[in-house]
Formats: structure tokens, sequence, C-alpha cells
């Protein structure tokens, strides 16, 4: 697996945060940081959001002089080789830096494993929430739920249409093959850690290397994209307080987060394909409403769009796949169930079939 491709750690429950009990030592911390942030002469407080909070990686507040910032750093189970890549991230937050998309401002970025275990970076908190579950204010009114989801498709339109080469993202991924490469990696993938048969898998990935389009204008892509890597702002329904989880982005076509965004988003009296993330479905947008509205955004062609609605379930069907492998080699109970892996391929052959769209 190229590093060209990053993959996605997937979903709230691509791992297993149980088995994650990583610390930073705040002394530690502090002397590393030193003068470059506000508070010098202070230590630093840091606290764990929650070994529930961010799968991919461990996040940690970190405190000082009345500031508050957010350190990012590998969780002890990496899900996917090349996930939680931190210089990865900060190269893209970095790129992000003066441009329509809402993401976190990067502060400081440590590569050297040594003061904490592991590579980590230091953002801005931003202030929003994740649009999960039952919304709290001012997303409890059917208006401003609608214009949370057109907030998301906007940011995503946003993501595709930045120069990414000015941005200094040239070499971070190879838009040339991007779609070519994708069936036969995840494959590739699935192979390493395979404990049994998936049904319909083998009708996907040969309708996806059958019905592959030609790749459009490359741009940035986050390849996880969905509500659960967003934060809706407190003050703004109509735009997205930030982006976050960054670390698998790449350079490839920008319809795969838009079919992340679309495959998993159920219409009223549909059954879900994964979870339901946002409880309080009224008066939110259909899929072909969100479709539009990136259409009109980007004027790019959304002609096969079920091409990637169909891919991004295949592709986070075979990472989840990942974690439930693991438990059953060791014996432990999944977070994954086999279920809910079977679901995701059986919709990406619904939407492969035109059954949805």
């Amino acid at each position: 697996m190229t590093a060209a491709d990053a993959p996605s750690t997937g979903s709230p429950a691509a791992a297993d945060p149980g088995r994650d009990n990583v610390l930073v030592d705040a002394d530690v911390l502090t002397e590393w940081v030193g003068d470059r942030l506000p508070g010098v002469g202070q230590s630093l407080v840091v606290e764990r959001m929650g070994q529930a909070t961010g799968i991919g990686n461990a996040l940690f507040f970190v405190r000082r002089a009345g500031h508050e910032w957010v350190l990012r750093r590998p969780s002890a189970v990496v899900n996917a080789p090349g996930a939680s890549d931190m210089e990865r991230e900060w190269r893209i937050l970095s790129a992000l830096e003066g441009t329509a998309v809402p993401h976190p401002r990067p502060l400081l970025l440590c590569t050297d494993p040594a003061p904490l275990g592991a590579p980590f970076l230091v953002m801005d908190k931003v202030d929003g929430l994740t649009p999960t579950g039952a919304l709290p204010p001012p997303y409890d009114t059917a208006p401003a739920r609608r214009d949370l989801a057109f907030a998301m498709v906007d940011a995503v339109a946003a993501l595709g249409d930045v120069d990414w080469r000015a941005g200094g993202l040239e070499g971070l991924g190879r838009p040339e093959g991007f779609l070519e490469r994708q069936v036969p990696r995840w494959l590739a993938q699935l192979e390493r850690y395979r404990v049994r048969n998936i049904p319909e898998l083998d009708f996907v990935a040969d309708w996806l290397e059958r019905n592959r389009p030609s790749m459009g204008r490359p741009g940035i892509i986050h390849g996880d994209y969905s509500p659960f890597n967003v934060m809706a702002s407190y003050q703004e329904t109509t735009r997205l307080a930030a982006v976050i989880d960054w670390d698998t982005g790449t350079i490839g076509d920008p319809l795969l987060d838009l079919g992340h965004l679309l495959a998993r988003w159920t219409d009223p009296g549909e059954e879900y394909a994964l979870t339901v993330d946002i409880e309080q479905r009224d008066g939110l947008p259909t899929r072909a409403e969100l479709a539009a509205r990136y259409a009109e955004r980007t004027g790019r062609d959304l002609g096969a769009l079920s091409y990637f609605q169909a891919l991004a379930l295949f592709k986070l069907a075979i990472i989840l796949e990942g974690g439930y492998a693991r438990s059953v080699r060791h014996g432990t109970p999944s977070r994954v169930p086999a279920s809910m892996i079977d679901r995701l391929v059986r919709f990406a052959a619904i939407f492969a079939r035109g059954e949805r769209i």
C-alpha cells in the first residue's frame, strides 16, 4: 500500500478505543513547546478528550494561560497502514490556510516520536459540535438542519476546487490512475487479513472495475467525508465551523468524497446503509438535492455518481473488516459486527444495480 492514496480509518467504529491507553506527559510536552505557544513559564495542562472521541487518532485538550488547543497523535491501535499520518494532516491543513474550506488552524508539528512516543500536531480548538445523534440548538429546528446539510456539501465542494499545487501538495498523492488503483488496492488490503467470505463483495468489485468512469479534475480529497468528520458552527448554520481528521487525505477524484457523504445519507423512509448520523431527519435535504447543490457549486459531471457511492461503501467495508478480522484473530468481542460490514457491501451492490440513487 502506498502513501499516495492514503487509507481512511473509515467510521466511528473502525478501531478499538478500549485497547487505547495512550497518554501525554504534560511536563515533556511543556518542555517541547517552549515559547511557541502563549503562556511561557507556565506548565501545560493536558486532558484526554475521551477514548470514544477520535478513532484513528487520540485527541487531547491542551491548556495554558487561558488559552486552549487540541493535540492529535496516533492511537495505540492503528486500524490501517498509512493511517494516523500527522505530517500528511499538517501539510493539508497548511494548504487550506486562506481558502474557503473551514478547518482547524495548524500551529505545531512534531515528527520526532521521541517526546510523546509518536508524531503529533497541535491546532486551534474549534468552537463547534459534531452533528451526530440528537442535535442541540441551533440545530433543533428543521431550517437549521437543512442549512447544515447544504453547508456540508458547500465545504466539500470548495475542497475539490482548492489549488493543491499552489498549496504545496505536489507529491501528496498520485492523481494519475487514481480510480484504476482503487479496487485492486482495497482487495489487496483485504487479503492481508481476510477471515471469511463477504456476500456480494465479488459482484461489487467486478461492477466497479467494469463501470469505472474517466476521472475528472483532480483535487484534495478528505477520504472519509461524513457528519462524523465535520464540526457544525454554533453561530452560523449556513457554514461549517471546520472539517476535521485530515490525516488520510490525498489527491484524487473529489467525487469520492461526495460519494462517501451521499452513500450514507438516508432519505425519508429508507433503510440506513451504516448508522443513523443525524437523528432528527425532518428538514434535511434528499440525496438528489445535495447532489444538485454540489453540481451547482462545482460544475462537475455527476453522471457516474452511483460509481462513487458504491466505491465509498466498498472501501469502508474493507477497512471495517480489518477491525472485525483482528477481533476474530484475538478472540475478543468486535465493535464492528460482521452484519454491519455485510450491510455496507449490500448497499454498495444496491447503488451498483441502480436500486438507490
